[in-house]
């Protein structure tokens, strides 16, 4: 990855959380402390740090988690900071080493070739908007808590009995994000099923990272997944925002991304505590 790019990276992804939590730092990491309800930051290198995280200031970070009742949570990017990886396995972390992705824009298809399913850019000016931001986050519960690309059961029913579990102050949050411009929701569906796949896009300046991308089980294997992406890039790059990426969960849903016009530039890593058997 190119060195100008790795830097506009690492100053939006500390960037992002600024504005809605305070900083703690510990040497060459940084912990993000979200300020009242919402869902908890993690755990980043710091930017400009002149060494690599140890493991000391590692074990230091999770014990101020841990007494904050915060998730074991730290994120980076591999080529920022490629040593850290064996230091958090060393610590007992696991580890998810996700597809980093970088848009191609002549690549971007049109969204139309992609699936037959409208796609809707959210409108704050709209009615129903609060409603709608509601509806993008209980599609992306039901997707996630069911991962993978392959089609299930889960539909519409667990779509809007995931509404009354929702965070409202989250809601709150985007769509004042949306309002404001720093975030692109979208919402994909049908007059018949009503929303069946969502994602969003969060902005900092003219970088933008795709996330949250999820289609329900049932509406799988129908090209939504990669149709929303294409959406939200179209609609970043017509806000002028000219480096779009994202972060795949695995390979085979990189392989989708592949379909939009991304391509893989390194590595994210995501470490929390292995699970207990």
């Amino acid at each position: 990855m190119r060195t100008d790019v790795l830097d506009r990276l690492e100053r939006f992804y500390d960037a992002v959380p600024r504005d809605a939590a305070r900083v703690e730092e510990f040497d060459t990491l940084v912990l993000f402390v979200r300020d009242g309800a919402g869902w908890p930051f993690y755990a980043r290198p710091r930017p400009g740090a002149p060494e690599a995280a140890t493991l000391a200031e590692v074990t230091a970070v999770r014990e101020r988690q841990r007494e904050l009742g915060l998730p074991e949570a730290f994120e980076w990017v591999h080529e920022h900071q490629p040593s850290l990886l064996a230091v958090a396995r060393s610590a007992g972390l696991t580890v998810l080493e996700a597809p980093l992705m970088l848009l191609e824009a002549e690549r971007l298809p049109d969204p139309g070739t992609l699936s037959d399913v409208p796609m809707r850019v959210l409108d704050p000016d709209e009615t129903g908007f609060a409603a709608d931001i509601a509806l993008r986050r209980a599609v992306a519960a039901v997707g996630f808590a069911h991962g993978g690309t392959a089609r299930g059961d889960a539909g519409p029913a667990e779509r809007d009995a995931a509404l009354a579990r929702l965070d409202v102050d989250a809601l709150d949050e985007e769509a004042a994000r949306v309002a404001d411009g720093r975030r692109v929701s979208v919402l994909a569906g049908t007059p018949a099923d009503g929303p069946l796949a969502s994602g969003m896009a969060m902005r900092v300046g003219d970088v933008a990272e795709i996330a949250g991308v999820a289609t329900l089980p049932s509406a799988r294997r129908r090209g939504l997944g990669a149709a929303v992406t294409a959406t939200l890039a179209r609609e970043l790059r017509a806000a002028g925002t000219d480096l779009v990426f994202l972060s795949a969960g695995s390979e085979d849903i990189a392989r989708v991304y592949l379909r939009v016009g991304f391509r893989r530039v390194g590595t994210a890593c995501i470490a929390e505590p292995a699970a207990v058997i």
